[in-house]
């Protein structure tokens, strides 16, 4: 088989081949079958690393770039945009690519041919409300595809391959809610499943309706950051000859993990001197000023997403932030983060009760709510969704790898 199903995600990538009759994942970083979406440009060595591997040359100070995220640059204005990689422009377009080529080097070594042909995933919607950009965006991931090798190439929805992979488990008909909560956008499909209707060719009258918003992970961490973390950088304070607040530009810019190398200017740099000058709490805006100097964002970024876990199972948590200043902290509360983070939960139950709708059922005639990717963990999400149909039975399967899976098996399907 020289086809592969490929999941390329905002947080964490994977893409599997058929073995022996079943999906089995590439290894893509050491025995690891997932992978971050991250890719570090080092300019000692000008050597690029990837995934985990590449967050910890971040980490440790390595001279270089990191970009992460790297699937929200399609459905985002910075489409068209060029990133500084040493002393040379490139276009983050580019920055995915080298990073898709990644995975299928990783599994071909893995299948031991070449891969030509991709059941590849795509969000439900990457931009909302707007047809022309949302098919623009899948033109440029084509594109990338095509150029790093694959000759044919395949969309599939990414709910409706995670609802495949959830049928190999389905011992009985279920009319099921997929949601699958990625980092970058939040995607569902309604469904029949069962183990007669897996053995059809023809799934279209098993799919009953789709829908998805650009709702994910990162926009939960970039509130999140800036309702916890940013006050200690001066967000919320003065400018005392103006009396207005602080510019919230220079931080919303520092919590979005697409934006965080655009706030590494020197223009930033001279704005952020002035408004330390003007400030009434200037040792709260020096902060800022230390973590644009230094590249520090990603280091909040990371600091913030490891807190947003952790809240999935605990009440409350530390955020430490000592590689700003010695022993600062930010205390972070599940109620806290709640609060942040509630105009994107009440819009993700809007969309989930909308997709029922859709499909021409009420709520009581869902039997199932299918949770995957990695933000459906989060406690206030779960919740949201359930409520748009509370008696239907909750489960989840592998956090990361059931779009992957159930790509691959797509995969065999359309290409053979």
């Amino acid at each position: 088989m020289t086809a592969c199903g490929l999941d390329f995600g905002t947080s964490n990538s994977a893409i599997g081949v058929m073995r022996a009759g079943a999906p089995a994942l590439a290894p893509v970083e050491g025995g690891a079958t997932i992978i971050p979406s991250a890719v570090f440009f080092d300019y000692e060595t000008k050597g690029v690393q990837f995934g985990g591997a590449a967050i910890a040359s971040y980490i440790a100070q390595h001279e270089g770039r990191l970009m992460r995220a790297l699937k929200s640059i399609l459905s985002s204005s910075l489409i068209d945009e060029k990133t500084a990689l040493g002393n040379r422009m490139v276009p983050l377009t580019e920055v995915v690519e080298i990073f898709v080529r990644h995975l299928k080097e990783k599994a071909e070594a893995f299948a031991g041919v070449e891969l030509t042909a991709v059941a590849h995933g795509r969000p439900v919607r990457f931009v909302d409300d707007d047809d022309a950009a949302d098919a623009r965006a899948e033109r440029v991931l084509e594109g990338i595809a095509h150029k790093v090798g694959f000759r044919d190439l395949s969309f599939v929805y990414e709910p409706i391959a995670a609802a495949y992979h959830y049928e190999e488990t389905a011992r009985t008909e279920e009319t099921v809610l997929i949601a699958d909560i990625g980092g970058g956008t939040s995607d569902f499909t309604v469904i029949r499943v069962g183990p007669q209707r897996s053995l059809r060719t023809d799934r279209a009258a098993d799919i009953l309706a789709n829908a998805g918003a650009r709702i994910g992970g990162t926009d939960f961490d970039a509130l999140f950051n800036l309702a916890i973390v940013m006050p200690h950088l001066g967000l919320g304070t003065e400018l005392i000859a103006k009396r207005l607040p602080m510019p919230r530009g220079p931080y919303a810019e520092l919590a979005t993990w697409s934006t965080i190398n655009f706030a590494y200017t020197p223009r930033n740099e001279r704005l952020l001197v002035e408004l330390v000058a003007g400030a009434r709490e200037p040792k709260k805006v020096a902060r800022l000023l230390k973590v644009v100097r230094e590249r520090l964002g990603h280091r909040i970024a990371l600091t913030v997403e490891d807190a947003k876990i952790a809240l999935s199972e605990t009440e409350r948590t530390v955020m430490p932030l000592d590689f700003i200043e010695a022993a600062l902290e930010a205390v972070a509360t599940r109620a806290a983060f709640d609060q942040a983070i509630a105009d994107k939960t009440a819009r993700l139950h809007k969309v989930a009760a909308q997709c029922i709708a859709d499909a021409g059922l009420t709520p009581a005639d869902i039997n199932t709510i299918f949770f995957t990717g990695g933000s459906g963990r989060v406690p206030a999400v779960r919740t949201a969704i359930l409520r748009a149909a509370p008696g239907a039975r909750a489960t989840e399967g592998s956090d990361f790898l059931s779009v992957a899976l159930g790509l691959t098996r797509e995969a065999q399907k359309r290409f053979g």
